[in-house]
């Protein structure tokens, strides 16, 4: 990904406007004697198929996407999976649903979730967070640690060291707050 498009998509500075496309990179590591080994070759980006796709007629959340690519992979069900999750929008209510489906039917495979905004536009988001962190995939706000984190292993940054943009702490920390706020109820 390059920088101007993650910098764009990924910043929480709520003043930035008509962001439509959401983001999701993603990792995957396996458990080998009770460590984490990343696998390399499942590791990268993508973001959610437009409507006018005529694959996917009603367009195809990225949550969705990865859905797709996991079930692709064929993972071997004797092995335990961690994915991990770096989102620009939090997941909408149906994909929330559709992820947790996803993680019951598929207990070899854990989730983790990072979100940069948290989506709140839609109709029982708060009901699809809690879904989620029931179904074992916690979802946390990103913080300069996986800002940084992204920027150092999915971004053609050629070199450039991640520079956070004013307000990233102040606004992971608000941001923060109300995501700790609706998976408590509030």
């Amino acid at each position: 990904m390059d920088p101007g498009t993650f910098t764009y998509n990924f910043t929480d500075d709520p003043s930035v406007l008509g962001r439509h496309q959401t983001y999701l990179c993603y990792e995957v590591e396996h458990q080998h004697n009770g460590t984490w080994v990343p696998l390399h070759q499942h590791r990268g980006f993508i973001f959610n198929q437009a409507s006018n796709n005529p694959g996917f007629p009603e367009g195809h959340h990225a949550e969705l996407c990865l859905l797709d690519l996991i079930s692709f992979w064929k993972l071997d069900l004797a092995q335990h999976y961690r994915v991990t999750c770096f989102i620009s929008w939090s997941p909408c209510f149906s994909c929330a649903e559709k992820v947790a489906e996803f993680l019951q039917e598929n207990p070899h495979v854990n989730l983790r979730i990072f979100a940069a905004c948290i989506y709140g536009y839609q109709q029982g988001y708060k009901k699809g967070l809690h879904r989620l962190n029931r179904a074992g995939a916690p979802i946390s706000r990103m913080k300069y640690s996986e800002f940084k984190h992204c920027w150092d292993t999915f971004m053609d940054h050629r070199g450039h060291p991640f520079q956070p943009w004013e307000g990233l702490d102040e606004h992971s920390q608000t941001v923060s707050g109300r995501l700790q706020a609706i998976l408590q109820g509030n």
